[in-house]
This record gives C-alpha cells, structure tokens and sequence, in this order.
C-alpha cells in the first residue's frame, strides 16, 4: 500500500470540499447578479469556472492514484468511488451557474417579467441544497443528507409553479416571450443544480452506510 495513503485520502477530501466551497461562492454570485441585476457579478462567475474546471481534472487524478495505487478497501474504496461521482456533479454545477449568469446579463438592462421574489426563492432554496449536501459531506452527517433529498421535490415545485407563470404571462403579452424565455431557462437552470445537490447527496449516504438509495421503486422492500 502507498505509504501516503492516509494523507492522500485527506487531501482528496480537502480538495472536494474547497472545490465545492468555490461553487458555492459562485451560486452567492449568480444569485446576486440576478436579484441586484449587476453585469458584474455575472461576470465573475464566468471567470470562477476555469478554476473549477481545473480542480475538477486534480481531483480525478487523486481519486485514479488512490485507485491505483492505494488499493482502498470498505469505507475508504466508497469515499473514492463516490468522489469520482461527486466531483463531476460540482462541476456541473458551476456550468449552471454561467447558464444562469449568461441570462442575467441579457435580462439586467430589461423590465422585469417576474417579481424577483420568485425567482429569488427558487435560487436560495437550491442554494441551500448545495450548501447542505456539502455539509453533510464534510460532517458525515446521515440525517442532512437526507434532508437534501427530501428538499428537492419543494424545488421541483417551485420551478413548476414559475414555469406555469411565465407562460400565463407569454400568453397574456407577446412582447414579453423572449425575456420570459430567458427566465424559464434560468428556472430550469436553478432546478438542475438542485437535482445535483441530490445526486451529492445519494452519494454521501453511500459513503456513510453503504446503501445505494438511488431509485427507490427498484429496490427491495424492507
């Protein structure tokens, strides 16, 4: 066995959670620019993803030499091979945040379609998505992990609710379809990046208990 496994382990773990501290930064951004309809901000997120892509290929070198090299075993071979699934999904995460900060600066200079309150909800409720999975990575924690899961069907509502909303209002006013367009696609932006702070955290449950809790209906009953 390498004889730096262990530290090679932490700085695995170290690696994942500063990678994804970065995402969480550019979510704060993203949603900035579009509350405060700042170009700025927009594009600062756009600049934060060059480095999220690098950290990205790091971090599947690590995980292919703990491979490799480390012969993981139990516990330490699930944290790898969860790591495997979860950096990618941070990564996408940030490439939902450009989607969005890309939008933004079309919609900035333009009369608002929707009250900002909704759009604000949805991205602070997949916010705090991200945050939690993260955490509950970091801490080990079931039970948040958990949480995540169960939070993605209110998210999931809510998209549904302003998607419904904008198309009303395209109905009602054919001047305001392209802006409303641009809206749906920051929704459907804010609902993936949900859907990534699930899969996150199906993965730390992983980890933790060994179970895979993907697709429920195909699995046994207890």
């Amino acid at each position: 066995m390498n004889r730096h496994y262990d530290e090679d382990l932490k700085h695995l773990r170290e690696g994942l959670t500063a990678m994804a501290g970065q995402v969480e930064w550019m979510l704060d951004l993203t949603l900035r620019s579009l509350l405060e309809r700042r170009d700025d901000l927009a594009d600062r997120v756009s600049a934060l993803d060059a480095s999220v892509d690098e950290q990205e290929l790091k971090l599947d070198k690590s995980c292919i030499d703990l491979l490799a090299l480390g012969a993981p075993v139990a516990r330490d071979l699930r944290l790898v091979a969860s790591a495997l699934k979860i950096i990618p999904e941070i990564e996408r995460i940030g490439d939902h945040c450009c989607n969005i900060a890309r939008r933004a600066k079309l919609l900035n200079p333009q009369p608002l379609v929707l009250p900002a309150e909704a759009m604000e909800r949805l991205g602070r409720d997949t916010r705090d998505m991200v945050r939690q999975a993260v955490d509950a990575f970091v801490r080990g924690d079931a039970a948040l992990a958990r949480a995540v899961i169960a939070a993605d069907d209110q998210v999931d509502t809510l998209y549904m609710d302003i998607y419904r909303d904008l198309l009303r209002r395209m109905l009602g006013d054919p001047l305001c379809i392209e802006r409303a367009s641009h809206l749906i696609l920051v929704a459907k932006n804010w609902e993936r990046i949900a859907d990534q702070a699930t899969n996150i955290a199906e993965e730390v449950l992983f980890i933790l208990e060994g179970r895979n809790v993907k697709h429920p209906h195909l699995q046994d009953p207890p």
